[in-house]
């Protein structure tokens, strides 16, 4: 009935528009006086709902004219959607509308128009084009939720694809502009509604559920010096929840996934969240022990793993889910019949992982990268390892020469986890700090030369600290094996925690929610970076709901347990973000040399170091199309100095969004053209790049629990001990032993799997989701031109692929490194777990 009431009240509106405009001049008048702009409505349906037809409604604002009275563009008469053809994609239903709108003669074009759905359902508008009587197209690339006015109690505003600096926005539009960004901002109060577009921000108060009792609490992060954290989006919702997993928390509506990557999404996630779901069954009993051997380990992937949701997990899932989304998501489940495949690092050789030479390799080409430095000085702070402990393992060099070469290295995950380990162990896990001390050889390979670990003392509140050495065979092999298994627990929280989540997931948010509170959708900066943050915000906060929460799978797999998001926080206080800057990451870490002749200004170390090579002409890439763009805008310094648009976002930026780092002197003044194009340049790198290549390749190598584990249930044993005693009796065992347990193994397996695969609505580095995204031809051309460099780095990488020269680019493991591939020049979907393909932004 509320359908039918409003369909009646939007007819009753157009009729009654009609009759006014036919009783307000004579016939004879109205084809001179009347001009007639054509249109173009694209709209998406969610599955099962019916689009808006004539219950929506639409007018337009002239950029030309203004009406002196609103101080707005003159508008034009009001229109329906009408005579819709609907057309199926991916199981959505697309329906493009026909709108004839009547202006005054003079109106000029339109530079926006508003939309009132009086429909009982929201839509998604994908795109409106305007027709002008002179034939003049103007394009609204809109891609945005339009919800029930019912619900808004107002009409939504979109602007055309002409972008303005504010100083340049027609007059006319200008207290449009004004009006749409203060309503994006609210007031800061009250708890959000599913409708509401409003963006403000909070600290992570949202992470323990003190309601489940005290093990439950979690601190706060963010707002103090203790405990500083970027911000997240408000949602307004008190701080404890009672239920088990969230999937339905508050993003503003443009910020969420597609209904159908949400339901891509869970359907892949369902093997991680069954776990929590299924925690007191009887059938898990079983997982809570260890790996009995390899073998064992190898029967977790099968062939044919159907994703169906069967029983128990189907009711629980229907408890804690929206009607909407549990059916959206039964149906791709059943639809879904994927394959759980071997891991790449097992798949050509089985044996590879326990390598050395893979093991150092993992560290340049692997899915943290971003760690290993080179060291200028010897020992390391604190450091027990010796010049005599590796000075005979140099390749017949002296340990002066290794080092005036640059060629010993560090993997240092020590001195940051001191604090927390006894706390950890009081968890019931056997953390480690670890140093690894890596030797450069001739052929570019790294060679592990000494493991340094530090573990709580059982009977005192001392560190006991140990150094092991690499062997070829027997219980000295072994025993380096073990050491190796700590390391790799220490590098595989470190890049969860903060490699991942904390430099691309958290420090990209305050970003999105600053754009969107003081950039306009006109302002051509917004438009530059609209697509590098699809789908950020909506990730993020599932990511709260399973992730990073109290008891979420990070607690549940990694060593770091419940002081895991602490220890982020913790590293947050390092954080700069002109240290992102790729040329600038590298310098940082001696791995790159400062070069003014260099386009990046810096040249790399050596040239078999994958990540850093492709990754500088990635970085060099979007520096040159975002230094292009931003020399279409801007003419000076000056021009970026007087943007109060810009001059406010970044403000917000440093203020708010990071506020926590507001007093940091490295800060860009955003006094010039060169301020701005880092800035833009940066986060872009971050949000595409950076984030592909510590995200896409996590089930490549840590699918297999003995190549990276996440915790180790058991420490180095000492000699004379009876650990040690079962070490010598069987070697194997006690490494299996040590892994995590086969519930945590099973369920960092699947949250691999799950955070590796790219989603079939992907829009990837050098794409945009339509080719009208700007209407400027000049930009156009700088992006052809991206897309260009793009397609030439592919060229390169594939060449670099095949050169045998380039040993880390394969490895004893047989895998190409392809992780900033940028699959530029494909237009189809890419689905599932490729390890290639750099998408626009942090959308997994």
């Amino acid at each position: 009935m509320d359908h039918l009431h409003h369909l009646c009240h939007s007819m009753q509106e157009c009729f009654s528009d009609v009759q006014s405009r036919i009783s307000s001049s004579n016939p004879q008048d109205r084809p001179a006086n009347r001009y007639i702009i054509n249109g173009k409505v694209v709209v998406e349906h969610s599955p099962g709902l019916s689009g808006p037809g004539k219950s929506a409604s639409v007018q337009i604002y002239s950029s030309t004219e203004i009406d002196p009275n609103t101080r707005k563009g003159k508008m034009s008469g009001k229109a329906c959607l009408k005579h819709g053809k609907s057309s199926k994609k991916d199981d959505t239903k697309i329906t493009s509308y026909k709108i004839k709108l009547h202006v005054e003669p003079g109106f000029g074009n339109p530079g926006a128009f508003v939309i009132e759905n009086n429909h009982k359902h929201r839509f998604f508008l994908q795109s409106a084009t305007l027709v002008t009587p002179e034939n003049k197209a103007i394009h609204f690339d809109c891609r945005s939720w339009v919800y029930p006015i019912k619900n808004t109690k107002s009409s939504r505003v979109f602007f055309s694809n002409t972008c303005y600096l504010p100083s340049q926005t027609p007059a006319c539009l200008v207290e449009l502009r004004k009006e749409e960004l203060q309503t994006l901002r609210g007031d800061g109060t009250g708890e959000r509604k599913e409708w509401d577009r409003i963006y403000d921000y909070d600290v992570y108060d949202d992470l323990g559920n003190p309601d489940k009792g005290p093990d439950h609490v979690r601190p706060v992060l963010g707002g103090s010096d203790s405990l500083p954290y970027p911000r997240r989006g408000r949602t307004g919702r008190p701080a404890s929840k009672n239920e088990t997993i969230n999937l339905d928390t508050y993003v503003p509506p443009d910020e969420r996934c597609s209904p159908k990557k949400l339901s891509e999404f869970i359907a892949n996630a369902m093997q991680a969240t069954a776990h929590f779901l299924l925690t007191e069954s009887k059938s898990l009993s079983h997982d809570s022990s260890s790996f009995e051997s390899f073998d064992e380990i190898r029967d977790l992937y099968s062939d044919n793993r159907s994703q169906a949701l069967k029983g128990t997990v189907t009711e629980k899932m229907k408890k804690l889910l929206p009607a909407e989304l549990f059916k959206e998501i039964t149906h791709a489940s059943k639809q879904d019949h994927m394959k759980f495949p071997l891991p790449q690092i097992i798949r050509a050789n089985e044996s590879a992982w326990s390598v050395d030479e893979e093991f150092g390799r993992q560290m340049l080409a692997g899915t943290n990268p971003t760690r290993i430095q080179c060291l200028r000085e010897f020992p390391p702070q604190g450091s027990y390892i010796r010049e005599s402990d590796i000075e005979q393992n140099l390749d017949g060099l002296s340990f002066e020469q290794a080092m005036k070469q640059w060629r010993i290295f560090v993997l240092d995950h020590h001195d940051y986890l001191l604090p927390f380990l006894r706390k950890m162990k009081s968890e019931g896990v056997c953390p480690c700090a670890s140093r690894t001390i890596l030797f450069l050889r001739s052929d570019a390979t790294l060679k592990p030369l000494a493991i340094e670990l530090s573990y709580p003392d059982s009977s005192s509140n001392r560190m006991k600290i140990g150094v092991m050495f690499p062997a070829a065979e027997g219980t000295d092999r072994a025993h380096w094996q073990l050491a190796r298994a700590h390391v790799a627990a220490n590098d595989s929280a470190y890049h969860q925690l903060i490699s991942h989540w904390l430099h691309t997931h958290a420090v990209v948010e305050p970003f999105i929610i600053a754009t969107r509170r003081q950039l306009s959708v006109m302002h051509p900066v917004h438009r530059l970076l609209d697509p590098h943050f699809k789908d950020t915000m909506h990730i993020n906060a599932l990511a709260r709901s399973v992730l990073i929460n109290s008891g979420g799978i990070l607690e549940k797999t990694l060593f770091t347990g419940k002081f895991s998001m602490e220890l982020s926080s913790e590293l947050y206080k390092e954080w700069r973000f002109d240290e992102q800057a790729l040329p600038s990451d590298l310098l940082k870490r001696n791995m790159a040399l400062e070069d003014t002749q260099d386009p990046t200004a810096a040249h790399i170390l050596f040239q078999d170091y994958p990540y850093g090579l492709d990754g500088l002409d990635v970085w060099l890439a979007i520096k040159t199309w975002v230094r292009d763009f931003c020399d279409l805008f801007y003419e000076d310094d000056d021009s970026v100095k007087s943007d109060t648009e810009i001059q406010a976002w970044w403000s917000e930026i440093k203020n708010v969004g990071h506020g926590d780092k507001r007093n940091e002197t490295w800060w860009y003044q955003m006094t010039t053209k060169t301020d701005l194009t880092q800035t833009l340049s940066t986060l872009i790198w971050i949000a595409s790049a950076l984030h592909a290549s510590v995200n896409f390749g996590q089930y490549a190598y840590a699918g297999y629990p003995p190549n990276r584990p996440t915790q180790c249930q058991k420490f180095i044993p000492e000699e004379g001990t009876m650990e040690f005693a079962e070490f010598l009796k069987d070697p194997d065992k006690y490494f299996l032993n040590m892994l995590p347990e086969r519930f945590q193994a099973t369920l960092g397996i699947a949250l691999m799997e799950v955070l590796s695969r790219h989603t079939s609505d992907e829009v990837y580095l050098g794409q945009r989701p339509s080719s009208e995204w700007i209407d400027n031809n000049e930009v156009k051309q700088k992006f052809k031109k991206l897309n260009d460099s793009l397609q030439e780095i592919e060229k390169k990488i594939l060449e670099r692929n095949r050169d045998p020269k380039l040993k880390n680019r394969w490895g004893p493991a047989k895998m190409p490194y392809r992780l900033l591939y940028p699959d530029a020049t494909k237009d189809e979907f890419r689905v599932g777990i490729t390890a290639k393909g750099v998408p626009n932004s942090v959308s997994i």
